[in-house]
């Protein structure tokens, strides 16, 4: 397979890199007064401007040709038609027909999966429509009115992400808590207040061997049935969402408590799924249907959508150019909405684990930047804590700034100042100030000339940092749907040009066994000499400060 540095178009974009690094986008924009209707995109619920970007149209046809000459559409093809692009798991990749809104067969390994995905979904309707309108009961015979999660990485973030997202959008009819974390302090906290006779557990893990998981759901099983005094009582209060029914059941969850999950689906890209299930609980069946149809959408515009107006194609070319071509190494995810205040920590996940790598397809180590590290916060937060680096560190990173036109909960005159802010911060990081233009406002203001000399290069801002503006209509399940879907689809398209396999994750296995061999000894109060000195060292004073 060939090396990506030896195509035409990869070499263009080097050239192409050296020459925009003279340029400011101050200037791009002066030349061209037309350049948001060339550089923006507007779907049916959203909006995206990547304007601001070190970019022309020489630039952008040049990434046209990249994606070209890598197949990016041939490989699309693959994926939603189910072929096996997950090489080394040798796995299809089809978190796109958990969404999808048809009855025609996709067969993968002779199995449907269409049908299987139906299945699931009418289980799952069923389920929450009998938890939600009081049908069942726990060991006591009372109604369920919690629900507790409990599952970590892929099987929490993208369910906790939607649920805080969409919690304008629940009737109160359960209320729904996450437990992800093996320091007892989370699941103590969370279920101190909580009555076991009305408490229900979703154990959510594709293998049902991950560590943190299976700690968790051992003693929320504990708490239960020291209440209940009986074990039967587990099958009113958990059920599961996994590919290992043995394994479930072993813990003694029922079969038919037992939700699938399929090897086809990655841990990150399925909430869409019935890992989804807390989410569907406290919405409803037809909101999470809303959600899987916004994602649907996105699905066909990726689909049918020309390279040049496909919204996720275009945020995973800028990333890129800004990423392996410009060398960004950090990207920000800076929502100006408050039912967003979960989304960076998502996509960190979805990314980072998905494009996080260092060697092709073929195992051959790369030599160029795969992909950034992404970080973020609520974008008011962030401008009282790290907008300082980012307007004036000589580190430039680019950043997605997502706002909304209405707010689900408008308070007068608060939604103006938000968006006001928003505006004026992508503005910003363009234009920059310079030390002349310091100069005159400081003249201007009276200020006296060695104070001007003092201050004047501490206020200068060179502005030229890259931003993309997404702007939605509003948060609701359909427009979530679409936004999660969209950086999806980035996140392929920029594996498929990096010739990287975004839908496995063995940079987290080391670590995990390693944990495993170390927690064995830590109950042995042993210490295996294979440890390196600083490791063994750490154990011995952990166990002798106990």
């Amino acid at each position: 397979m060939s090396n990506r540095q030896t195509l035409t178009s990869w070499k263009k974009l080097k050239q192409l890199a050296q020459d925009k690094k003279s340029q400011h986008m101050n200037t791009l924009f002066a030349n061209d007064v037309k350049r948001f209707e060339k550089f923006s995109i507007e779907l049916p619920n959203m909006l995206l401007d990547y304007s601001k970007n070190l970019i022309d149209s020489e630039t952008l046809d040049c990434l046209f040709e990249l994606a070209n000459e890598t197949k990016v559409c041939d490989w699309r093809t693959k994926m939603f038609t189910g072929v096996k692009i997950n090489k080394t798991e040798d796995r299809a990749v089809l978190h796109t027909a958990l969404r999808r809104q048809s009855d025609e067969p996709l067969i993968v390994d002779g199995e449907n999966v269409t049908e299987q995905v139906q299945n699931q979904l009418a289980k799952m309707e069923v389920f929450v429509d009998k938890v939600r309108q009081g049908h069942w009961l726990g060991y006591s015979g009372k109604r369920i009115t919690d629900i507790v999660n409990i599952g970590v990485g892929g099987s929490n973030l993208g369910p906790q992400m939607v649920t805080e997202a969409l919690k304008h959008y629940s009737d109160g009819s359960v209320n729904v808590h996450y437990v992800s974390n093996v320091d007892g302090a989370q699941i103590v906290e969370v279920l101190r207040p909580l009555d076991p006779q009305k408490v229900l557990f979703i154990v959510s893990s594709k293998t049902f061997t991950t560590t943190e998981t299976m700690t968790n759901a051992k003693t929320a099983m504990k708490w239960l049935t020291s209440s209940s005094f009986d074990e039967k009582s587990v099958a009113k209060h958990f059920v599961a969402v996994t590919a290992n029914k043995k394994n479930a059941m072993a813990l003694g969850i029922e079969e038919h408590n037992i939700f699938d999950m399929w090897d086809w689906v990655g841990g990150r890209f399925s909430l869409w799924s019935a890992i989804g299930l807390a989410v569907a609980l406290d919405l409803g069946f037809d909101k999470f249907k809303e959600l899987l149809e916004g994602a649907h959408e996105m699905d066909q515009h990726f689909i049918h959508a020309p390279l040049k107006d496909n919204m996720p194609a275009i945020m995973a070319l800028i990333s890129v150019w800004n990423t392996t071509f410009l060398g960004a190494r950090s990207q920000a995810i800076l929502p100006y909405d408050q039912t967003l205040h979960m989304f960076s920590a998502y996509l960190q996940q979805a990314e980072m684990e998905s494009n996080g790598k260092s060697v092709t397809w073929d195992g051959v180590e790369v030599d160029y930047a795969t992909v950034p590290s992404i970080w973020g916060e609520l974008g008011i937060n962030g401008q009282h804590a790290f907008y300082q680096y980012l307007h004036q560190s000589n580190n430039v990173v680019p950043a997605d700034f997502i706002g909304s036109v209405e707010s689900v909960t408008p308070v007068s005159g608060h939604h103006e100042t938000l968006m006001a802010n928003f505006f004026a911060q992508t503005q910003a990081l363009m234009t920059g100030v310079n030390e002349q233009q310091v100069r005159a406002d400081l003249k201007a203001k009276g200020r006296t000339a060695d104070y001007i000399d003092k201050v004047a290069p501490h206020k200068v801002h060179k502005g030229n940092r890259p931003t993309n503006t997404i702007l939605l209509k509003r948060i609701d399940p359909k427009t979530l749907g679409s936004l999660i879907a969209a950086y999806e689809h980035k996140i392929f398209v920029q594996g498929i040009i990096l010739q990287i396999c975004s839908f496995d994750q063995w940079g987290v296995e080391l670590g995990k066994g390693l944990a495993a061999e170390i927690q064995e000894e830590l109950n042995n109060n042993t210490i295996s000499a294979k440890h390196d000195c600083s490791t063994a060292s750490l154990m011995k004073f952990y166990q002798n400060a106990k």
